[in-house]
């Protein structure tokens, strides 16, 4: 004798849409919301989206450096370790969403191709 639960007594997380493949619950927040909001944006608006952080986090990281250079350490030590961390928690987690859509783009799929390339080429010259 097989127990089969309903939809009611099947556990919150998990609902099951077919007997082979589970769905799982539509995460609520902010950050969800925003996610599945930059992966529908195209490929251009994508690379506006990301050019944005990008053109103004990078160019904070030479100022930083030139403020250290005026005799400021501390601040222009707080400075960089701001940028970076901005640069690796915000512009590289935008970056993993939108890479998909500009993988669409060719110039950008054969960019990237060779970035990959001679990235492979670099790390076997230390190895």
């Amino acid at each position: 004798m097989k127990h089969s639960l309903s939809k009611r007594q099947q556990p919150a997380q998990i609902r099951k849409t077919s007997m082979t493949e589970p769905k799982l619950p539509r995460q609520k927040g902010l950050l969800p919301r925003l996610s599945r909001y930059i992966e529908s944006l195209g490929p251009y608006q994508s690379l506006a989206l990301l050019a944005i952080p990008t053109s103004l986090v990078e160019p904070l990281k030479l100022v930083a450096v030139a403020v250290a250079g005026e005799g400021h350490w501390i601040t222009g030590t707080i400075m960089i370790i701001a940028a970076y961390a901005t640069s690796i928690l915000f512009v590289e987690r935008l970056f993993r969403i939108v890479k998909p859509k500009l993988l669409t783009l060719p110039w950008f799929e054969r960019l990237w191709t060779c970035f990959i390339a001679l990235r492979g080429k670099a790390v076997a010259l230390f190895r």
